[in-house]
């Protein structure tokens, strides 16, 4: 009887193992079964995929002409807002308030731009068109509102809205630079020798040297170097003004904090103007004598034969210098008067461009580039006779931080030795003129 259950323990444990034995393999049969027919699904699916894209890049190829549009990088709203309120219906105050130039300008400047700016459409995005980015990279130079708000009034992404400033400004400076800002012909030195002698009544006079300081943010490296007299951060710019109000040379990308005659001794205009490049040979006649054409700056340039700058007023009792004469004081009052020029055309530039009035946020590897472009814009702008509006030159004076006045050379180790000789000779001009 015992054994007997001991038999039926055995066999019920055995028939047990059994049967779990069996469900167990039943479930990895059924596992696997499973993974097979997810691995096929995926496959199919990605053999479908493979062949919706082969089938697209070849109707892209064939060029049919029933497109497969995707989205393209603006969104339908915006796409509107740019191609029918403002390719139809500005009116030309529209065009000048928004992009501060003509309608005409502008498409000129688009079909100048087109060889660098010109995108390829493609079977899965439209490229932007080059009117539409030259419009986004103007209202950013223009306005300098934020990239977001760009962005939103395209409807493009505002990485794109970076871009375009970006290749626009460089685009300007490789295309157009040798056209709007480019070193001046013998018509063009003697036309503005006229008008400084006419409207300034400065004569022998083709030009003024002057800076231009551009907020920016605080950058990672250096910081300090770029405090400017004012205290604030900037990029410097020597800029040269021509008789027109235009500029023939700009050198950009300066620390605030550089010495302005650090600058112009490094740069080219120094060496072109040192070896005669602004004037034509033979030099023409004054008072008598041949002699360069010359430029006008400010007390904090060196004093050259080819460079004239005011003689250094008396300040207080411990001044190193004797009181000025008639003569001398005649010709301060009438330099000044010629220095107006470079002012009036530094603040044109920064009220049709107030990225440069305010604090640009673009980094330090473009602001210089963008400096250049706004630069030969404005040249491009007032050769082609487009409209200023005083409004624009009220809201940058009442808004921008007042430009920085550098500090009189006080060394005279980098003057020109017959300088003087020549500074003078102007002095007798103004003396025989006023008598």
């Amino acid at each position: 009887m015992e054994e007997e259950e001991q038999l039926r323990s055995l066999m019920f444990l055995m028939t047990y193992m059994l049967l779990k034995r069996r469900r167990d393999i039943n479930d990895a049969n059924i596992q696997r079964r499973n993974e097979i027919q997810r691995r096929i699904r995926h496959r199919q699916y990605f053999f479908q995929r493979q062949r919706r894209m082969l089938m697209m890049m070849i109707a892209g190829g064939i060029r049919s002409n029933a497109r497969i549009r995707t989205r393209p990088w603006t969104t339908t709203p915006s796409t509107d807002w740019w191609e029918r309120v403002v390719m139809t219906e500005f009116q030309p105050s529209d065009w000048l308030d928004k992009f501060r130039m003509s309608r005409e300008t502008f498409f000129y400047l688009c079909d100048k731009l087109r060889p660098r700016l010109a995108r390829q459409d493609t079977s899965f995005r439209l490229a932007l068109p080059v009117e539409k980015r030259v419009a986004v990279a103007l209202w950013r130079l223009a306005s300098n509102i934020e990239y977001r708000t760009i962005s939103t009034l395209f409807g493009v992404g505002k990485s794109t809205v970076c871009r375009c400033v970006r290749d626009m400004c460089h685009a300007i400076v490789a295309l157009l630079s040798s056209i709007y800002l480019r070193p001046p012909g013998e018509q063009e030195l003697e036309d503005s020798a006229q008008l400084f002698l006419s409207q300034w009544g400065f004569p022998h006079c083709v030009a003024t040297i002057a800076t231009l300081h551009t907020a920016i943010i605080t950058p990672s490296n250096n910081a300090s170097d770029y405090a400017n007299p004012a205290g604030w951060l900037s990029v410097m710019s020597q800029v040269a003004v021509s008789g027109r109000g235009q500029f023939w040379d700009v050198c950009a990308s300066f620390p605030g904090g550089t010495d302005p005659a650090d600058i112009l001794q490094n740069s080219s205009l120094w060496a072109t103007a040192a070896e005669g490049g602004l004037s034509p040979a033979p030099p023409p006649t004054f008072m008598g004598k041949p002699l360069r054409y010359v430029l006008l700056g400010e007390a904090c340039y060196p004093l050259q034969s080819w460079l004239m700058k005011a003689y250094p007023e008396e300040k207080g009792r411990t001044a190193s210098h004797v009181a000025l004469t008639e003569q001398q004081q005649l010709f301060n009052r009438r330099l000044a008067r010629a220095l107006h020029v470079p002012q009036e055309a530094l603040l044109r530039l920064r009220a049709r461009w107030q990225c440069l009035s305010k604090r640009n946020d673009c980094g330090l590897d473009v602001v210089p580039t963008m400096i250049l472009a706004c630069c030969i814009l404005h040249n491009m702008c007032e050769s082609h006779g487009d409209a200023f509006k005083a409004e624009w030159q009220v809201e940058v004076a009442e808004a921008e931080s007042p430009q920085p006045s550098h500090k009189r050379l006080l060394s005279t180790s980098m003057d020109q030795s017959n300088a003087e000789e020549i500074r003078r000779l102007f002095c007798d001009y103004f003396e025989d003129q006023n008598n």
